[in-house]
C-alpha cells in the first residue's frame, strides 16, 4: 500500500524483527515467540510456545500497553494530536465515530505516514510500524472473478458480492468526503499523482474484520501481536485475552492448558461463528470443522401478496431465518418469517400517519395494537389462539425456501479445478458446499417433524376444518 512507484503491496518488515518493535515500545513476551512453524508456513506468523508452559503457572505470555491498543477511544485520543487524522474523521462525519470507521481511516493513515513519497503528513507513532508486520489477509474479498464463481449455491456468494458492493460505497463515500481537503486531494486523490486505490480500502477492510477482537471494556479493537494469534476452538484453545485494570491488553494460558515448547498458543475468534463467516472473515476453515453450524437464508415476501408493499416498508427484521446446528440438535430462528406468514384476514392492518413536518408514514397494527417494530409480532402471535396455524405457515416457508436452496447447491455442484484457480481457494469451496448441503438437509428432516408436529395440534386441525367441536356434534344429533 503506498508504495513508491505504485508497486502493488504493502511496505514490509520482517517478521524477526518484530520483538526488537515490541521491546522499544513496552510490549512484553513472557515464554512465548511470534513466527512461522515449520510445516504449516502457509498460515502465516502465529504466537509459538519458546518452552515449556504450565497451564495457571504462568504470568501473562503477551503483555500489551493500553495505549497501543487500536481502538475507538485511543484513535480520538492520538486524532488530538494528529491534526491530519483529525481532518479525516471530521470529514466522514457519522462513519469516522464508528469503531469499523475510525479504525479503517487510522490503517490508511498509518499506511500514508509510512509511504516515503510523502512528507510532513501525520504524526508518526508506534503503530505506524506495526502495521508493516500484517500480512495481506486471503479473503474472499481478494478471490479472482473465476474463484468467487466457485461459490455459486453457497450462502458465501451473495455474502462477498455484498460486501464488495458495501466497500465500494464506503470507498467513494470517502473519496467524496476528503477531497476537498488539500493534502488528501494531492495525495490520495490526483488523478496523476494519487496513490489512494479501491485495493487499499479492501486491505484495510480484511485487516479490520480478520483481526479485530472484543475485548473487555475496550470493545471491538486491534491489540498488537495479540492479534497474531491463530484461531482454534473447543478444548484445543490454548490461551485467553482480556485486560487488565489498567486497561492493558493482555494474553493468558488458560487454566490447565499446558503446552510444550514448539507448540501453537491459539485464541478463539468465537466457537459459534460458521463455516461461512469463518470463509468470509478469516479466510480458513478449521481443519475438524465437520458441520457448518450457522447458515442464513435470505426470505422473500411473495409478490402476490398485497401487503407486500406496506410490510417492506415497516419491516425492522433482517430478510431471512437463520438455521444452526450445535451437538446434533438443529434450531431455527427469524423475526422476519412471521411478518411475511400472517395477513389482513389473521389482524395485520396498516394506516397512513402524516408527520409533523407533512410527511406520510405507515403504521402497522396486529389486532389494533400498534406494532412499532415487527421484531415484536412473534411475541403478539404467540398469545393468539392460533399460533400453532402461525407455526405451521413459517415452516412450510422456510422448508420451501431451503428446498430452493439445495436445489440451487446440487444444480450448482463442485466444478473441477481450472488451472487458473488456485488450491486454496478451491479446496475451501468443496468444503463449503458439503458442510452447507449437510445442514440443510440435516435442517429439513428437523422442520419435517416440526410441520408433522404442528399439523396435529387441535387449533391446526380446527383452522383446516379437519376436526369438529363437541359441541357442534351434539347440535348436529339433536337436529337429527
Amino acid at each position: 500500500m503506498f508504495k513508491r512507484g505504485r508497486e502493488e503491496g504493502w511496505l514490509k518488515r520482517p517478521i524477526d524483527t518484530l520483538p526488537i518493535w515490541a521491546q522499544f515500545h513496552g510490549v512484553k513476551f513472557h515464554g512465548i515467540e511470534i513466527g512461522v512453524m515449520k510445516g504449516l508456513e502457509d498460515r502465516g506468523s502465529t504466537v509459538i510456545a519458546a518452552h515449556d508452559l504450565a497451564g495457571g503457572g504462568e504470568g501473562p505470555l503477551i503483555f500489551v500497553p493500553k495505549e497501543l491498543i487500536i481502538s475507538r477511544q485511543n484513535i480520538e485520543l492520538m486524532a488530538k494530536a494528529d491534526q491530519h487524522l483529525r481532518q479525516v474523521l471530521d470529514a466522514i462525519g457519522d462513519f469516522g465515530r464508528t469503531t469499523r470507521g475510525a479504525v479503517l481511516m487510522f490503517l490508511i493513515m498509518q499506511a500514508t505516514i509510512a509511504c516515503p513519497d510523502f512528507r510532513h503528513i501525520g504524526v508518526l507513532n508506534p503503530l505506524t510500524e506495526y502495521i508493516k508486520y500484517l500480512p495481506d489477509e486471503p479473503l474472499p474479498t481478494f478471490w479472482t472473478e473465476d474463484e468467487r464463481e466457485l461459490l455459486a449455491g453457497t450462502t458465501l456468494r451473495p455474502a462477498v458480492r455484498a460486501k464488495l458492493s458495501s466497500l465500494l460505497r464506503e470507498f467513494e463515500a470517502v473519496r467524496t468526503a476528503t477531497e476537498g481537503i488539500d493534502w488528501c486531494a494531492k495525495h490520495w486523490w490526483n488523478e496523476s499523482e494519487g496513490l489512494m486505490t479501491f485495493q487499499d480500502w479492501m486491505r484495510v477492510d480484511a485487516i479490520y474484520r480478520s483481526r479485530a477482537l472484543e475485548f473487555p471494556g475496550v470493545g471491538d479493537a486491534m491489540v498488537p501481536c495479540i492479534d497474531m494469534a491463530n484461531h482454534a476452538s473447543g478444548d484445543a484453545t490454548a490461551a485467553l485475552y482480556e485486560t487488565d485494570e489498567d486497561g492493558n491488553g493482555l494474553l493468558l494460558l488458560r487454566d490447565g492448558k499446558d503446552m510444550t515448547k514448539g507448540g501453537e498458543v491459539t485464541i478463539t475468534y468465537g466457537d459459534d461463528k460458521g463455516a461461512c463467516e469463518s470463509i468470509f472473515s478469516y479466510g480458513f476453515l478449521e481443519e475438524n470443522m465437520t458441520s457448518a453450524r450457522t447458515i442464513f437464508l435470505d426470505l422473500d415476501i411473495p409478490m402476490e401478496d398485497q401487503l407486500r408493499p406496506a410490510k417492506m416498508a415497516v419491516n425492522t427484521a433482517p430478510p431471512g431465518f437463520r438455521i444452526s446446528e450445535r451437538d446434533g440438535r438443529i434450531d431455527w430462528e427469524s423475526d422476519f418469517v412471521w411478518l411475511v406468514a400472517v395477513n389482513e384476514e389473521d389482524g395485520l392492518d396498516f394506516k397512513l400517519k402524516q408527520t409533523i413536518d407533512g410527511q406520510t408514514e405507515i403504521e402497522a397494527f396486529w389486532r389494533d395494537q400498534e406494532l412499532d417494530d415487527t421484531c415484536k409480532l412473534r411475541h403478539l402471535l404467540e398469545q393468539d389462539g392460533l399460533w400453532d396455524v402461525y407455526q405451521l405457515r413459517a415452516v412450510v416457508l422456510i422448508q420451501n425456501r431451503i428446498e430452493r436452496q439445495l436445489q440451487t447447491l446440487r444444480e450448482a455442484g463442485i466444478p473441477a479445478r481450472d488451472p487458473s484457480i488456485r488450491e486454496g481457494p478451491w479446496q475451501l469451496v468443496g468444503r463449503l458446499h458439503n458442510l452447507e448441503q449437510k445442514l440443510l438437509e440435516d435442517a429439513r428432516v428437523h422442520l419435517e417433524d416440526q410441520k408433522t408436529t404442528v399439523f396435529q395440534s387441535d387449533a391446526v386441525q380446527r383452522y383446516l376444518g379437519l376436526a369438529n367441536d363437541e359441541n357442534d356434534e351434539e347440535e348436529e344429533v339433536d337436529f337429527s
